[in-house]
């Protein structure tokens, strides 16, 4: 199969291995949340937290897995609303594994039902849905990527 590529609207942070990607419309806190979640305490682990990439993603399709990557004239850039451009550490490429689309508070099931999945560049990945300014909004992503992993690892 060939290599397929696509530009993505949207926020990446990585977990170790695990890469995230967050979704949403301009202004709705994917930034934010990125920003909170690699800046969580992460005492006696080794999976540290990077950004992939801010604002525009970069994801290719290799065979059944989809890598994501900054754009060139991005990278390690991250936008904080009124702060302006930040410089940050981050990932050349990683594994996309999770979609995390991010909604309005009122908007987000309480328990939502399992194996909701989106495609994308036809090939189906785990789906979740956040309210990203809430104040527990990264706990629950990294909660997310950690179930996540654990699934992975039994398979």
């Amino acid at each position: 199969m060939p290599t397929k590529s696509i530009h993505c609207h949207g926020t990446c942070v990585a977990q170790g291995e695990v890469a995230v990607l967050l979704r949403g419309p301009s202004g709705s806190g994917k930034s934010d949340l990125a920003y909170r979640f690699l800046n969580l305490p992460n005492p006696g682990h080794s999976n540290f937290s990077h950004l992939v990439a801010d604002d525009q993603v970069i994801l290719t399709r290799q065979g059944g897995q989809i890598f994501a990557a900054p754009p060139p004239t991005i990278k390690g850039k991250m936008e904080l609303r009124g702060i302006g451009i930040i410089d940050l550490p981050y990932l050349e490429n990683a594994e996309l594994r999770l979609i995390v689309d991010l909604h309005p508070p009122g908007e987000v099931e309480r328990l939502p039902e399992r194996n909701i999945t989106d495609e994308i560049l036809d090939l189906k990945l785990p789906l979740i849905r956040l309210t990203p300014f809430e104040p527990s909004a990264a706990l629950k992503l990294r909660a997310a990527i950690n179930m996540l992993s654990k699934e992975f690892s039994h398979n």
